[in-house]
């Protein structure tokens, strides 16, 4: 026998705990009708912290929790498609993406990689500024049905208490 991995340990898992599987309802619209934006951050477990349980939202992670095109393209189908209706943006503190900045780590991956990074990493320094900026864009984006509902939210990871940014 080979050695496991750790997606090996996982998929097992999933399998051991299927009975827990709940559906969000009809075509996985969430129960909640709520879509959020957050990092990725493993020390943040999004479902627990707004005492969500599977299917009550869409949960949409990437790094640092930044508005990409992708997200944009996200929270359309949530909402077009799957019913959401509010919206909730979450940044952290200590987040990783303010210990970078593009200007310097682009051109490196760039040298090593011999082609042109195809997406910018979106380093920030201030999360409330981010997320300012995040609110714009989503407010701005006319495809969503609810971008005037959207709130926007802190983290503090150290404390493990929310702040919101308006």
């Amino acid at each position: 026998m080979g050695i496991v991995s750790v997606i090996d340990e996982m998929v097992s898992s999933s399998r051991v705990h299927a009975w827990a599987y709940t559906t969000a309802g009809e075509h996985g619209r969430p129960a909640k009708g709520v879509a959020i934006v957050a990092c990725m951050d493993a020390r943040i477990n999004v479902e627990s912290m707004f005492g969500l349980p599977t299917g009550d939202a869409h949960i949409i992670r990437n790094a640092g929790g930044i508005v990409t095109d992708d997200v944009l393209r996200s929270l359309l189908i949530s909402q077009r498609l799957l019913g959401t209706r509010e919206i909730l943006l979450l940044h952290h503190t200590d987040c990783g993406l303010m210990r970078f900045n593009d200007s310097q780590l682009v051109p490196q991956l760039e040298r090593e990689a011999g082609s042109k990074l195809p997406f910018t990493l979106g380093a920030f320094t201030d999360l409330d500024e981010d997320l300012r900026r995040s609110l714009a864009l989503i407010r701005s984006f006319r495809f969503l049905v609810a971008r005037n509902s959207v709130r926007a939210f802190v983290y503090d990871v150290s404390e493990a208490s929310l702040r919101e940014v308006v």
